[in-house]
């Protein structure tokens, strides 16, 4: 099940505190000020687009880490 959150003209501030990179090199991972956790698709010429907003906590993100498998 994925789950979408709609908002009105003006997308959420996301004042960027961490960036974490995958090992595949396809996603970055960024935590934010405002408690945000934001997934980007990297295409192999470097562009990125959004993909997911995770919200939830209810401080500034300052630490990412990898899950193994």
């Amino acid at each position: 099940v994925q789950a979408v959150a709609v908002w009105g003209k003006i997308d959420p501030s996301h004042s960027i505190t961490v960036i974490m990179i995958t090992d595949d090199q396809q996603t970055v991972v960024t935590g934010s000020q405002e408690g945000h956790i934001c997934l980007w698709d990297l295409s192999s010429e470097l562009k990125i687009s959004s993909k997911e907003i995770l919200f939830g906590h209810a401080a500034s993100v300052t630490c990412l880490a990898k899950a193994r498998e």
